[in-house]
C-alpha cells in the first residue's frame, strides 16, 4: 500500500496558548515527522505539522479528529497531501 504525505496547519486558539505544550500535545498524539513554527500574525503563530499516513479512505479524517481534541488547538488547515515516493 502506498503511503501519503499530509501537511497540515494547526492555529491555536489565541495567542496565549503555549505552543511548547502544544507541540508536545501534537507529539504525543500524531508521532509526526516533521513540526515548524510559522508566523501568522500579530503574535499569533501558527504549526506546520508533517505526517506520513497510509493512502487509505478517512486517514486525513482521523489525523484532524486526533488534533481537534487537543486542547488549544483552534483552527486546522490541510495545506498539501501529497503521495510519499520510496
Amino acid at each position: 500500500m502506498t503511503e501519503v504525505i499530509v501537511e497540515l496547519r494547526v492555529l491555536p486558539k489565541d495567542v496565549e496558548v503555549d505552543l511548547e505544550k502544544l507541540e508536545k500535545e501534537i507529539n504525543s498524539a500524531l508521532t509526526p515527522q516533521k513540526i515548524l513554527r510559522e508566523p501568522v500574525a500579530f503574535g499569533l503563530v501558527a504549526l506546520r505539522v508533517t505526517k506520513i499516513v497510509k493512502d487509505e479512505a478517512g486517514q486525513i479524517d482521523e489525523l484532524e479528529r486526533k488534533l481537534k481534541i487537543i486542547e488549544g488547538v483552534g483552527e486546522l488547515e490541510v495545506l498539501k497531501v501529497t503521495r510519499a515516493i520510496y
